[in-house]
């Protein structure tokens, strides 16, 4: 399993940051390698994604995610293994820090030493940084999805 973690300061409200993450379907505007995302119902999505110049699919769902603060996902299907979690964490009014941790299960010789010599991490920065890019741009998310998923076996939030 490898595991790649990044940071970015984007210069945008916490909840202007969080939104934008929930809509699945834009983010080949800052992946690269992500060809499609399909949003099957609000916690599922399908992936399409072409690595090191394979093209793969899988199925995602999300396992925990909180307004304004995480949202954690799993692949549950196809060619890629995957788990993460994005955290949203607020540093002013205008300023907020998103980290992405990401663990995988890369397959093959190509996927392997590509992780071995730090490209899935600069492929993650490269993608945080993108997201930077097109969050501050346009100022504005593109939408937003504001449902709570509470993590298996926990207890949901008694307020």
């Amino acid at each position: 399993m490898s595991t790649v973690t990044e940071s970015v300061d984007v210069h945008v409200p916490v909840h202007t940051a969080y939104n934008q993450w929930t809509q699945f379907e834009s983010f080949p505007n800052f992946m690269g390698g992500v060809d499609s995302i399909r949003q099957v119902d609000d916690t599922h999505s399908h992936w399409v994604v072409s690595v090191a110049g394979a093209k793969r699919e899988f199925d995602t769902e999300i396992t925990e995610q909180h307004p304004d603060e995480r949202i954690a996902w799993k692949s549950t299907s196809g060619d890629t293994r995957h788990a993460g979690v994005v955290t949203f964490h607020r540093l002013s009014d205008t300023d907020t820090r998103v980290t992405v941790q990401l663990d995988w299960e890369p397959e093959g010789l190509v996927e392997n030493v590509g992780s071995a010599i730090g490209a899935d991490s600069r492929q993650v920065k490269k993608d945080t940084e993108r997201f930077k890019e097109f969050i501050e741009q346009r100022g504005l998310e593109t939408g937003a999805w504001r449902g709570n998923v509470t993590a298996p076996g926990s207890r949901p939030d008694v307020r």
